[in-house]
């Protein structure tokens, strides 16, 4: 297994004047590092895959929908809109050497009809996943669904529905993300769910309960390393924390970060107590 860190640590924007991050992440034992894609044109294509090719680390991308973009909307040319959108996400992030893109790309975050989920989008949600599989073959790429908590999402909460999912779209490259934010909040059991998911698990965020520091609050990192070595899981353990920055008023740090934690507390030290876990595992 690998430890990566994801640029929300720092920014939900990612521009030019953050390619400086990457620099020296491999002196403090990180090995990958995940960019935040809402819209992939406002992204510094280049400078990432400049930025990549000398700090030598791993890239892969958390693809977030942005507004107007929805698999599942019942106007099928909205349907067509989102899977063109997700297919130029693909295309850029293969153009700075990612593998892996991860993220609740079935459906909005924060659409929340105020129902369940019916066939209909179960359906459309397939679909859309299954018409990226060309793409991902021919860039070698893995889409890792990420299901996420119910005041996100009515549609992929759990492990269980991800897996069922998965087996829907019925492509070897789609796989499951599991970010134990979320799975502390929609799961019984955390290396449960690492278990359940099994060889369709490719990749996990690694969050806190408050998305601060690994291993100050309640969730079982422990038992879900133990759990990952099990299934001989050896994708990238990506630390998703939010740490705060004057500098950037914009973050999610800036909104729940605890004042006295940095992006660089979140990533380094979270680097630092995943080694002890994968040391003892």
């Amino acid at each position: 297994m690998k430890i990566g860190v994801s640029a929300f640590a720092w920014t939900t924007t990612f521009t030019e004047r953050h390619l400086g991050l990457l620099t020296g992440m491999r002196e403090q034992g990180i090995s990958c590092f995940e960019i935040a894609m809402f819209n992939p044109a406002s992204l510094p294509v280049a400078g990432l895959r400049r930025a990549f090719e000398e700090s030598g680390l791993e890239a892969s991308v958390c693809a977030i929908l942005p507004a107007g973009i929805n698999p599942i909307d019942v106007i099928k040319p909205e349907q067509k809109k989102a899977k063109e959108h997700l297919l130029r996400c693909i295309d850029t992030a293969a153009e700075f050497g990612a593998r892996v893109m991860c993220g609740p790309v079935y459906a909005p975050i924060g659409y929340l009809p105020g129902r369940r989920r019916n066939a209909d989008e179960w359906a459309w949600a397939v679909e859309c996943m299954q018409g990226l599989g060309d793409a991902l073959d021919a860039h070698e790429m893995t889409l890792a669904v990420e299901p996420v908590n119910r005041s996100e999402t009515f549609l992929l909460n759990t492990a269980a529905e991800a897996l069922e999912f998965c087996k829907a779209v019925g492509h070897a490259r789609v796989g499951i993300t599991l970010d134990t934010f979320h799975a502390n909040i929609e799961e019984k059991n955390l290396p449960d769910a690492v278990r359940l998911a099994g060889m369709h698990l490719k990749h996990m965020h690694m969050s806190e309960n408050d998305r601060g520091l690994l291993g100050s609050g309640h969730v079982d990192f422990s038992g879900i390393v133990s759990a990952l070595s099990e299934a001989e899981y050896d994708g990238c353990l990506m630390i998703e924390g939010f740490g705060f920055s004057p500098d950037e008023p914009h973050s999610l740090g800036s909104l729940w970060g605890d004042l006295n934690v940095s992006p660089e507390d979140v990533a380094f030290r979270g680097a630092e107590y995943l080694r002890g876990l994968l040391r003892s595992s």
